[in-house]
C-alpha cells in the first residue's frame, strides 16, 4: 500500500483499518506511530510481529479526549492530573494503573499502562474516527532509528502498511515518559517535555537511576538497544576542543574505514580541515538551537545508512533540556546489538 495524503477520506480509511483489527501508520508531533485498536489483543500482536518487537516491551496507548482516560487507566493519581493539565495534548506519556479493559499484551503483562494524548491534528483525527484508544509504538523495525517522515516508514516496511503522510514531525524524538504510580514520580524516558519543564509543575519529579532495576519494564524504549543505524555508532565524550580532538583520534584509529561524523554546524570547519577523504560529515544544525538538532537526529542517522559508512562517530551534547533526550537516544543506539541497556 502506498503513502497517502492525510485527507479526510484517507483518515477515515486508516481509522476503519484500525477499527477492524488491522494496523496503520500515522504521524504524531514526536515520531510516526504504528497503530492498532488498544482493546484488541490480536490486533496489537500484529504490531509486535510487524516490528519484530519483543513482547516484554510495552506500547503506548493514545487517546484523543481526557474523558477517555478512564477507559484505559484504573485510577489517576493527583500528580498525573497536574501533568495532564499542563502538558496534554503533547509529547508526554504517563505510566498509570492499568484498566482491565486494556489487554495485558499492551503493557507487557504489567498492571500499569503507558498513556499519551498527542497534539498532532492528523493523529487526533484518526483516533477520534477510529472510536477506540490506539496502541502505537514508533513505526519502524525494532531497534532502528524512529521514523520522522513517511518515507522512513516505507524504508523499514516497504508497501505493506497503510501510511498517512503528515510530512516531517515537529519534535523528532519520542515522548517523555513519567511513572506516576510511584512517589515521587520518575522520568523513565527523556523526550519532548524536558526535566526542567516537568520540575516547574511537579518539583519532586526525579530522573531514573541505574539502581531502579524494575522501572524500565514499565516504559517502551528502555530495556533493549534502540534507535541504531546500520553502522556501529561511537560517542565522542567531552565538549569543545577536547571532544573534537577525541573524534580526530577515533578517525585515525579507524583503520581505513569509511567514517560518518554526526556534528553541529559549528564543528564543520574543523572536520573539513582534517583533509581525510574517508570522512562524511552530516550536520544536525546549530548548538544554539538544540530543538532543531533534536528534530533532525533520527533523519541524519538514517541518512548515514544510505551513504554506506562503516562507522559513525557522534559529537556529545549538553545533557540539559532536549539535549538529555538526544544523549539518551545516542547511548542506546551505541549499545551492543541485542543488549539490555
Amino acid at each position: 500500500m502506498p503513502i497517502v495524503s492525510a485527507t479526510e477520506k484517507n483518515i477515515n480509511k486508516a481509522a476503519a483499518i484500525i477499527r477492524e483489527g488491522g494496523i496503520a501508520a500515522f504521524p504524531t508531533e514526536t515520531v510516526y506511530g504504528l497503530g492498532a485498536n488498544a482493546f484488541d489483543a490480536k490486533a496489537v500482536k500484529k504490531i509486535f510481529k510487524a516490528k519484530g518487537r519483543p513482547q516484554d516491551n510495552p506500547v503506548i496507548v493514545h487517546i484523543v479526549d481526557k474523558r477517555d482516560l478512564s477507559l484505559v487507566a484504573a485510577s489517576i493519581p493527583p500528580v498525573a492530573k497536574k501533568l495532564i493539565a499542563k502538558f496534554w495534548p503533547g509529547p508526554l506519556t504517563l505510566i498509570l494503573p492499568r484498566n482491565k479493559n486494556v489487554p495485558s499484551i499492551v503493557s507487557a503483562g504489567l498492571d500499569t499502562v503507558a498513556v499519551r494524548m498527542p497534539a498532532h491534528q492528523i493523529a487526533r483525527a484518526l483516533i477520534k474516527k477510529a472510536g477506540v484508544p490506539v496502541a502505537a509504538p514508533s513505526a519502524n523495525k525494532s531497534g532502528r532509528p524512529s521514523p520522522t517522515d513517511a518515507h522512513h516508514v516505507t524504508r523499514d516496511f516497504g508497501k505493506t502498511l497503510f501510511i498517512l503522510d503528515g510530512g516531517r514531525t515537529k519534535i523528532g524524538l519520542e515522548s517523555t515518559v513519567v511513572d506516576c504510580t510511584v512517589s515521587p514520580p520518575v522520568i523513565l524516558r527523556h523526550g519532548g517535555v524536558t526535566f526542567e519543564e516537568l520540575r516547574h509543575v511537579v518539583p519532586t519529579v526525579r530522573i531514573l537511576k541505574k539502581g531502579d532495576v524494575n522501572a524500565p519494564a514499565k516504559s517502551p524504549g528502555m530495556k533493549y538497544r534502540h534507535y541504531a543505524p546500520k553502522a556501529p555508532l561511537v560517542i565522542a565524550e567531552g565538549s569543545g576542543a577536547a571532544m573534537r580532538k577525541n573524534i580526530a583520534q577515533l578517525i585515525r584509529s579507524s583503520k581505513g574505514k569509511r567514517v560518518g561524523i554526526l556534528a553541529t554546524e559549528e564543528s564543520l570547519p574543523y572536520y573539513m580541515a582534517l583533509g581525510d577523504r574517508r570522512i562524511i560529515t552530516l550536520a544536525l544544525g546549530s548548538r544554539n538551537n538544540m530543538r532543531a538538532c533534536a528534530r533532525r537526529l533520527f533523519a541524519v542517522l538514517r541518512k548515514f545508512d544510505t551513504l554506506n559508512v562503516d562507522l559513525i562517530i557522534t559529537e556529545s551534547f549538553p545533557e540539559k533540556g532536549i539535549g538529555a533526550a538526544m544523549m539518551e537516544r545516542l547511548r542506546r543506539a551505541s549499545a551492543p546489538p541485542d543488549s539490555h541497556y
